[in-house]
């Protein structure tokens, strides 16, 4: 499919569009309650909602900055994706095996990308433009706050897609020549752990029923019950579609469910404090000097933890595979563009029983041939065999192999392709390492680590303290 402004600017663009018609349709009992757009810039101003608009112009840099950090600390900390396959095998390829279908195909790609965006940019807009400025607020910082929890896992615990690992698993929302180029310049396919597209909305189901909690009514009574259903419903069918399209492995939906909890709980009892910094000033935001305590000390632990343990660690044995190839299949890693002056150093170990194909193109010769996961071989090599840029190897058993990319240009991303050699059988296994410039960004990556671990420290506190106050007030009511 080609469209001029491509996946994210369609995506934007429809949501764009339909952020006021899904507003008037979740509202359509109390129309009284809506903040007509001419209105919009006066409640941005009485209700302080510019920290909101901020907020999201410092994620967009913080996540770029991230997405500079992955791939550089790649060598230094490795993967555990053998890990997650010993625990979970190859449930997901029978999800997708069983439901293969293009138009659910088509339809589930374009849910993948559209509603995690839109969950993003519209409840936050929901809620000002219901003129709600205390969900607005947690809505907005459940965005934030769920991000900065999952950077150390991002960074440090690398869990490849399962359509790279599951041999016959095929990556049908990376592998399509709509998407690959969006896909291949935005998620480094190894961030499973944890699931944002599960979490990010599990965060916002546990916010809205802390919420009605602290109102004193339940969920079915609250205003925004159908925005709540409409969340639920998009949930359940991101449940089956990670899975589906060969993205997640199952077990990635459990961190991504805790971090929603720890994020809502930080989120929900943090609001009153910053809605009331411009009142009380910057004091309001410092914890208590217990909870200050408690959550540097447990910031400091897990830090040493992770420099210890991650780095250099069990994840970077090079006789643990990366990327794993059935018969038939063709597999593919994205060299990054991170120096227009210093090549990417790749090895390319075979750890499997199987030779396997090894060629490095640049992108561009591979998007046309790609489509709904099948990726065309044949034409691609077939067409850049005499491409000056083009690297080709046949690894056999315990074989390496050695190169380097030159990125001139930021818009010289280069893709390695990976098949089962000639006519064997079987499953290849590789271990593919990428040697950057800028791997020292290992010790930066740790520092931007600590603020999950700050933020865990504090919840953990305060449940810690408020189970001793549940405790206090048994024991006087027995007393009494």
């Amino acid at each position: 499919m080609w469209w001029p402004i491509g996946p994210y600017g369609t995506m934007m663009a429809v949501i764009l569009l339909s952020t006021i018609p899904l507003r008037n349709l979740l509202t359509r009992d109390e129309p009284d309650k809506r903040l007509a757009l001419s209105e919009l810039p006066a409640e941005i101003r009485a209700k302080g909602y510019h920290w909101h608009i901020s907020l999201y112009v410092v994620m967009y840099l913080y996540k770029f900055l991230i997405d500079q950090h992955n791939e550089p600390i790649k060598a230094r900390v490795g993967g555990y994706t053998h890990w997650v396959h010993g625990l979970e095998g190859e449930f997901t390829l029978w999800a997708q095996e069983a439901f293969r279908n293009d138009l659910l195909t088509d339809l589930l790609n374009f849910h993948y990308l559209f509603v995690y965006l839109f969950i993003i940019w519209f409840s936050p807009m929901y809620f000002i433009l219901v003129r709600d400025h205390v969900m607005a607020d947690k809505a907005a910082l459940n965005y934030l706050v769920i991000y900065l929890l999952a950077v150390p896992l991002y960074l440090f615990f690398n869990i490849e897609v399962t359509s790279s690992y599951i041999p016959g698993m095929d990556a049908l929302l990376y592998h399509d020549n709509w998407f690959i180029e969006f896909a291949t310049n935005n998620d480094p396919m190894d961030n499973g752990v944890p699931s944002l597209h599960f979490g990010l909305p599990v965060g916002l189901l546990i916010l809205n029923r802390l919420h009605v909690r602290d109102l004193g009514i339940s969920i079915k009574e609250w205003r925004h019950r159908e925005f709540d259903l409409f969340i639920q419903l998009n949930l359940v069918i991101y449940f089956f579609s990670i899975q589906y399209l060969g993205i997640h492995w199952i077990l990635d939906i459990i961190p991504g469910v805790l971090l929603a909890a720890i994020c809502a709980m930080f989120v929900h009892a943090w609001q009153p404090r910053i809605r009331a910094r411009p009142v009380n000033g910057w004091k309001s935001m410092i914890p208590e000097k217990r909870s200050l305590v408690a959550a540097t000390v447990f910031a400091l632990l897990c830090t040493t933890a992770l420099a210890s343990l991650a780095v250099d660690g069990v994840g970077t044995e090079e006789g643990n595979p990366n990327m794993r190839i059935g018969t038939g299949d063709v597999n593919i890693d994205v060299i990054e563009v991170h120096s227009l002056w210093d090549p990417v150093g790749v090895e390319v170990v075979n750890v499997g029983e199987t030779p396997v194909y090894v060629i490095i193109i640049d992108r561009s010769h591979v998007v046309p041939y790609t489509d709904r996961g099948h990726v065309d071989w044949d034409s691609i090599v077939t067409g850049s065999a005499l491409n000056p840029d083009f690297q080709g190897v046949v690894l056999g058993i315990g074989e390496s192999w050695a190169a380097e990319v030159e990125t001139p240009s930021i818009y010289d991303t280069h893709l390695i392709l990976c098949r089962v050699a000639g006519i064997a059988e079987g499953v290849g296994e590789l271990h593919i390492t990428m040697d950057y410039v800028d791997d020292e960004l290992i010790w930066s990556a740790i520092l931007l680590s600590i603020p999950a671990f700050f933020i865990t420290g504090l919840v953990i506190e305060q449940a810690m303290r408020r189970s001793e106050n549940e405790v206090g007030e048994q024991a006087t009511d027995e007393e009494a």
